[in-house]
């Protein structure tokens, strides 16, 4: 389907059409038939880009690229580039302990201002990992945590390493 051309597009081709001649034995091409004149639509309000305060964080999954994180700083995160100011052991935690220290170390880091993390919780045995690398994900989606984490990944593919990159405080 072809568009009609606007007001503007009519004006510019009439001017134009002023600066050439037409060959010999040939007529000027035709104006083109006015677009109908339709109600413009109405302005779409602008999107804010600033979560509201309450409104619920999108969940974190580990190594997938978040909003509001541009690609640049992703890459490095997940390349291992960005070095860990902090480093949290959990082998030999129960998952209680383990759950315990991760929630301490995160409140910790964020009050000092830290903005990267590793959390070491081992390859594990078996297929799916150990069960603090399995309820991880879960821990970091906590209504308690989820707002003071802005991206996961495994760096460098490691998959017994967690890197966090902490939101900056506000």
């Amino acid at each position: 389907m072809r568009r009609r051309p606007s007001a503007e597009d009519q004006e510019a081709w009439a001017a134009y059409l002023g600066t050439v001649r037409p060959l010999a034995g040939r007529a000027a091409p035709p104006q083109p038939p006015p677009p109908p004149q339709a109600a413009a639509p109405a302005p779409r309000p602008a999107i804010p880009r600033v979560r509201r305060p309450g409104t619920p964080l999108a969940p974190l999954a580990i190594g997938t690229a978040p909003g509001g994180l541009d690609g640049g700083t992703w890459g490095r995160l997940r390349a291992g580039r960005i070095a860990p100011e902090r480093t949290l052991d959990l082998h030999f935690h129960t998952l209680a302990r383990a759950r315990q220290a991760l929630e301490t170390t995160l409140h910790e880091a964020q009050a000092g201002g830290l903005r990267c993390l590793d959390v070491i919780t081992g390859r594990g045995s078996g297929e799916g990992g150990g069960a603090i690398r399995r309820e991880l994900p879960l821990w970091l989606n906590l209504p308690s945590l989820r707002p003071l984490v802005l991206a996961a990944t495994h760096p460098g593919g490691n998959v017994g390493v967690t890197r966090l990159l902490l939101r900056r405080p506000r």
